[in-house]
């Protein structure tokens, strides 16, 4: 049974008619609650993450500014990320919800969790919240397993449309932490060329495929798979974290890119496959992007059918 990790806290980052919303959730929720994938016996409420486990990944003047902000009555970070004034409580949930699902792989009440959080976070730099982003969720949950589960190797996929400048960036040297992701280039943040693979002891151990428009699916899932086998597999993480972002599917708003809904399952299978060889499947899965609101929900019941298939 996939741990899906939500609450109602996460609306409360309300920022209006950003495209980053809450209806981001809605649309999920009701949707999965359609499907009759959303059983109260599978729902788990989130602890909000304390501030010295955000410092695991950020600066402390990160989190006061953020603090600061909030309190201040909201505003915004940069020109895309916005803060209303219980922003900095929500986010400390969003980072909460991967360290919750965390706890309950770990204890052994599942393989996988499906986090179903905002405001998202992989271009929450060490030291900057930008792109819609104010804490990495992924990169606080990495080094929180290595801390409070003893966990050697991690590993982050990341599939948004979107480069993960701040997973990169808190990792990029550091040979425990593999991150792999695949996304469209060049476009925001303008990070992920294929030369960027690491620095010093973590040199190789951070795989950019940056691939162009007109990509197909069928080259993109094919490239996805033989990146996990060669690479991922053999680096045997002992628990793999996803950004799972679906804005790289052909309709969404920002992405307009390649995939389509069932993409998301084949993305998902495979990373469970490396999963159930490496580390007993434990995988969390983290929600980034996907803002075409028709879609969005249809790609997150694919990602969390292929899920449950491997719980």
């Amino acid at each position: 049974m996939t741990l899906i990790v939500y609450d109602d806290i996460y609306l409360e980052h309300d920022i209006g008619d950003h495209i980053e919303g809450a209806s981001r959730l809605t649309a999920i929720v009701e949707y999965l609650k359609g499907k009759k994938a959303w059983r109260e016996k599978n729902i788990v409420e989130p602890r909000a993450a304390t501030v010295d486990e955000v410092l695991l990944v950020h600066t402390q003047s990160l989190v006061d500014q953020i603090r600061h902000i909030a309190e201040s009555g909201g505003g915004h970070v940069d020109a895309d990320t916005e803060i209303c004034p219980r922003s900095y409580e929500v986010a400390l949930y969003a980072v909460g919800g991967v360290l919750t699902a965390i706890d309950r792989i770990m204890a052994g009440e599942s393989k996988n969790a499906l986090c179903l959080v905002r405001p998202p976070g992989h271009h929450a730099t060490p030291s900057r919240s930008m792109g819609f982003c104010l804490f990495n969720n992924a990169a606080i949950g990495a080094r929180y397993a290595q801390k409070k589960h003893g966990l050697n190797k991690i590993a982050i996929i990341d599939w948004d449309v979107h480069h993960g400048n701040g997973t990169q960036d808190a990792f990029y040297d550091d040979p425990s932490v593999l991150y792999f992701s695949m996304h469209r280039y060049p476009y925001y943040p303008g990070t992920g060329h294929f030369t960027e693979t690491g620095r010093g002891a973590g040199k190789g151990l951070t795989i950019n495929i940056p691939l162009p428009l007109g990509f197909s699916n069928t080259e993109y899932v094919e490239a996805f798979g033989k990146v996990m086998c060669e690479t991922v597999e053999p680096f045997k993480p002992d628990m793999i974290i996803i950004s799972a972002g679906f804005d790289s599917h052909a309709a969404d708003v920002l992405g307009n890119f390649c995939l389509v809904e069932s993409d998301f399952r084949v993305l998902t299978e495979e990373v469970c496959r490396v999963a159930e060889a490496c580390c007993g499947g434990r995988v969390v899965s983290t929600l980034e992007g996907g803002y075409n609101l028709r879609v969005l929900p249809q790609c997150v019941y694919e990602h969390l059918m292929a899920l449950e298939e491997h719980s």
